[in-house]
């Protein structure tokens, strides 16, 4: 008959077999060095010098309207577009790196590892060196001190849905078809110029020999763009804006709302989730309009 000693030590090794074959919990973001600003301003300022000296491109500022004292400073990495153009597609939609802020000086990032696992899917292990160079020089800019938004385990993220039945980053996203991929281009940056929908442009980041595109988006209808929803969901997650609308040669796509906001938002309750039921179509007939289509 085992001692107990000896049935402690057998448990024990089994709970280790168990934990080396479960898979490693990711968030979604990082938690940076607490800024020294004391208002908004002061706060973008010294995020994009921060960045900026770290060598990364600045390609836009984001103020979520309806959503006060909060901002996303959105950059680029030479090194992550190369792998972007390496690997075409779809991918482009995380091109751009998003960082939050607070006006209390509160920082947090896209965690690349995180996005990227869920962008690339079976080509991340590819880019995984240029993930990790990437991670690091944020974390060197950025400082880290933790990481939040809600677990999700790493295996999951290629295949991420909120639930079964949901959609997931590979789904039929097309929104329109232009006659070349410079129309679909030019369509966009018209529309967003314009205001079409109420809507503006956070930042473009184009592709052209590879023929991707992307752009941030901001919803600032008032009643039906992103505050109302980013509100009812947690601002804490606010470097998951701004909303993306791409381009993949002729055809401009956007990543279904119940898709890009859980993977941004994944430890939302199904409770707060049906709160913004509404904001999924509203994201889609917008970024519909800003993409050229009318409705029949």
């Amino acid at each position: 008959m085992k001692s107990a000693g000896q049935l402690s030590k057998a448990a024990a090794a089994w709970l280790l077999v168990l934990c080396a074959g479960s898979a490693l919990a990711t968030q979604p973001y990082h938690i940076g060095d607490k800024l020294s600003s004391t208002n908004l301003d002061d706060a973008i300022t010294q995020t994009s010098e921060k960045l900026q000296g770290a060598g990364f491109t600045l390609v836009g500022t984001h103020r979520p309207s309806g959503v006060a004292d909060h901002a996303v400073v959105v950059a680029t990495d030479a090194a992550m577009l190369d792998a972007i153009r390496s690997t075409g597609g779809a991918v482009v939609a995380g091109a751009g790196i998003r960082v939050g802020i607070k006006a209390d000086g509160t920082l947090t990032y896209m965690n690349p590892d995180y996005w990227y696992r869920a962008y690339f899917r079976d080509a991340f292990s590819a880019v995984e060196a240029s993930v990790k160079a990437l991670d690091g020089r944020l974390q060197a800019a950025l400082g880290h001190t933790g990481d939040m938004g809600g677990d999700v385990d790493e295996e999951d993220l290629a295949d991420y849905n909120y639930m079964m039945g949901m959609e997931q980053f590979d789904d039929d996203t097309l929104l329109t078809e232009a006659a070349s991929f410079e129309a679909a281009v030019k369509t966009i940056q018209d529309n967003l110029a314009a205001g079409v929908g109420q809507t503006a442009k956070v930042y473009e980041i184009i592709l052209p020999e590879q023929e991707i595109a992307v752009f941030g988006v901001a919803f600032n209808d008032p009643e039906r763009g992103e505050g109302w929803w980013v509100n009812k969901i947690g601002t804490d997650n606010i470097a998951g804006l701004p909303y993306e609308i791409f381009v993949v040669g002729k055809e401009s796509h956007a990543m279904f709302a119940r898709y890009r906001l859980a993977i941004a938002w994944p430890s939302l309750g199904m409770g707060t989730f049906m709160g913004i039921s509404k904001a999924p179509g509203i994201v889609y007939d917008t970024l519909f309009t800003v993409a050229g289509g009318v409705d029949d």
